[in-house]
């Protein structure tokens, strides 16, 4: 039977689904961001790129709210597997909140570099979302040097994601494969 809420035994169906489809929207980006940013492209491909890169920016950032907002209604997570140590715990949790903190952080640095950046106002560009609707801009009119803070900034951010995800894919393997206890299966099958 598919569990929903989770409990001590695993991660009901909800928190399961949340975490995969980040995991999907995250490597997607720094793929994205990535490829935006060494490979030789024309500015007109560029500009898509960028447009399409902002757009799956709101979906992680929507996702992450949604995420932790789910986080604390079911106020809850299973039990850890015996045998793991008060370090391992500790380590685990500031994985988490560093990962949590991460998923906050790379979306709104982003939106905040692009909208601080004098190129929106001079060419009229909007910070667009599927072309749909238009996110706000704070920043008008753009200031360069505000914009140059907050692109390393992302980046930054972009590296210690990156790093927190290894790492967190690196523990799970370890868990599931080394110790072989039920971590990973529990967001896989919630049990």
């Amino acid at each position: 039977m598919t569990r929903l809420i989770t409990d001590a035994e695993g991660w009901g169906l909800p928190t399961r689904l949340l975490h995969w489809s980040m995991a999907g929207v995250i490597l997607f980006m720094l793929g994205l961001g990535f490829y935006m940013s060494n490979a030789p492209i024309d500015i007109y491909a560029q500009f898509a790129w960028v447009q399409l890169h902002k757009s799956w920016g709101f979906v992680a950032f929507a996702l992450a709210v949604l995420r932790i907002a789910w986080r604390l209604f079911e106020g809850r997570s299973p039990a850890p597997p015996p045998g793991m140590s008060r370090a391992e715990r500790a380590l685990a949790r500031a994985g988490h909140l560093s990962l949590y903190a991460l998923m906050i952080a790379m979306p709104v640095t982003g939106w905040l570099m692009a909208s601080a950046s004098p190129l929106q106002d001079a060419y009229g560009i909007r910070n667009m979302v599927f072309g749909l609707f238009e996110l706000p801009d704070p920043f008008r009119p753009g200031d360069q040097a505000l914009a140059d803070a907050l692109r390393r900034a992302h980046f930054l951010c972009a590296l210690a994601l990156s790093a927190v995800v290894a790492g967190h894919a690196a523990a799970a393997l370890r868990h599931h494969f080394v110790l072989r206890d039920n971590v990973l299966r529990r967001m896989l099958i919630g049990r």
